[in-house]
């Protein structure tokens, strides 16, 4: 690493340090304020902060790799995630913003589904919690994954040592700043990351000479590159749209929805956070298309694919704007560790600690206990993704799968169908978690094959939850007048 390098990094991290300072200064005198930066979120900050919570490490690592090696076979991912992150913004964002504040002004995702139901049972807060801990726990670790690979092919320090730069800096700001320091933090990132993502297959074609040069250099070495379908198959291309389904039921993005100042505002998030990925995920796909090019006309071999973009980035650009282009990178993992850790602590603090351990807890001692569960789940994180062999993509994926199946269903129909009861929810929560679990982990095959492999295992896993929720629901007791007044309400609220 250079020294210049050196430099552009070390800004980038100070800036982080600083916006977590103002948000300490200015957001966390309670825990609302730790926890959803007290509803006042302007659209501009709400969108790119749900975009680069949501595009981790994998959209500048994982995707880049996965089209270097399969081409445009690897992209149906990426048309099947901006199918299900508008639709999400149109049939989530603006009845979750007014339903959860008529719920109590509830400030998590199983805060909002107890009141939704008034579950006095309190089955649904702590299942849903649970889930949350679990799935995001494997979640965070995909990012510090990301941040020690990144350390490590770029700079050749230790995987380790990479994996620890990358987490202490990420629970510095969190922990002191809270909500708003990783929604402010997000801003910059968010931004950071759209230049990247633009900038780099610009240059990487400019320097092969133009688009003409670039595809035959890609052609010469991979001749299907440039086809949708040369490698796919039905059931293939059908698991990589299925990720869009898993927006429904992403804690860490629509918890972003709920924050937003007004639900006037949501058509204008709407179209800055679909502007943005949209462009930004275009860019990544043409990384890994250029890459291809730009390492066959090197005559050169790259062991690790996830790690084109980083090579791109030291080749062809001085040492400050490659420092700025690696920044990209840590902006996209760190955007998404700290709000994975946020979405966590809030359900240990909120959900388990204060529900069931300290009902009469005092707001400053209820922020302290959401720094604690947010050290604490960084920690078990970093323990797993000690395993370096751990492909981005793939953890991803798993964790991805998992929070589409359990909450993906519930929050839809709880926000579309006054039918739904609290124990077709629970249903719904237990079947679609437990789907994806089995799908990955059972020792079954389906026609020689593990089931993973076969079908991305949401597909089953959304199918699971919502068949139980409606079934739940008809075999259960009615919905209450209460409840039934409630969701009434909230339509009323959206005209």
């Amino acid at each position: 690493m250079t020294v210049e390098t050196a430099i552009a990094l070390a800004g980038y991290l100070l800036l982080m340090l600083g916006i977590g300072v103002y948000a300490w200064r200015t957001s966390t005198s309670n825990v609302s304020e730790f926890m959803l930066g007290g509803r006042q979120l302007s659209p501009a900050v709400a969108a790119l902060s749900a975009g680069a919570s949501d595009m981790s490490g994998w959209l500048l690592l994982g995707v880049p790799g996965a089209v270097y090696l399969a081409g445009l076979d690897a992209a149906w991912i990426i048309v099947g995630l901006v199918i299900g992150a508008w639709a999400n913004y149109r049939l989530v964002a603006p009845r979750l913003r007014v339903y959860t504040e008529q719920a109590d002004d509830a400030l998590t995702i199983p805060d909002f589904l107890e009141k939704r139901f008034e579950d006095r049972s309190r089955a649904l807060r702590v299942v849903s919690a649970l889930v949350i801990v679990v799935f995001f726990t494997l979640y965070t670790s995909a990012g510090m994954v990301a941040g020690g690979k990144l350390f490590e092919a770029s700079f050749g320090y230790d995987y380790r040592l990479g994996l620890v730069i990358t987490a202490g800096v990420v629970l510095a700001y969190t922990l002191f700043g809270g909500f708003l320091a990783v929604s402010l933090t997000d801003f910059v990132q968010g931004m950071i990351m759209f230049v990247a993502l633009l900038a780099v297959p610009a240059m990487t074609v400019w320097v092969l000479g133009g688009w003409t040069p670039t595809s035959a250099a890609i052609t010469a070495v991979q001749p299907e590159h440039f086809s949708w379908l040369s490698g796919a198959t039905t059931l293939g291309i059908i698991s990589s749209l299925a990720w869009g389904l898993g927006y429904f039921g992403q804690p860490h993005i629509i918890v972003r929805f709920m924050a937003v100042r007004s639900v006037k505002d949501m058509p204008t998030v709407r179209r800055i956070g679909m502007g943005w990925m949209i462009l930004s995920v275009i860019g990544a796909v043409f990384i890994g298309l250029a890459g291809t090019g730009w390492i066959s006309a090197q005559g050169r071999t790259l062991a690790d694919p996830e790690t084109i973009f980083i090579v791109l980035a030291q080749a062809l650009f001085n040492p400050y704007l490659a420092g700025f282009l690696l920044a990209a990178i840590l902006a996209a993992i760190m955007s998404t560790i700290s709000s994975q850790l946020l979405v966590s602590s809030s359900s240990l603090t909120e959900d388990l600690y204060k529900t069931f351990l300290r009902p009469a807890a005092s707001q400053s001692e209820l922020v302290l206990v959401g720094r604690l569960a947010t050290l604490a789940v960084a920690m078990v994180a970093g323990i797993l993704a000690l395993d370096r062999s751990s492909t981005i993509l793939g953890l991803v994926g798993n964790a991805w799968a998992g929070f589409g199946a359990a909450f993906g269903p519930v929050v839809l129909l709880s926000l579309h169908w006054k039918g739904l009861t609290r124990s077709g929810a629970l249903a719904g929560m237990v079947a679609g978690a437990a789907t994806v679990l089995g799908w990955l982990y059972l020792p079954f095959t389906i026609q020689g094959q593990a089931p993973s492999a076969f079908l991305y295992e949401i597909v089953p896993g959304v199918i699971a939850g919502f068949a139980a929720a409606i079934i739940g629901s008809k075999v259960s007791a009615g919905v209450s007048p209460k409840v039934l007044a409630g969701f009434d309400r909230m339509e009323r609220s959206l005209g």
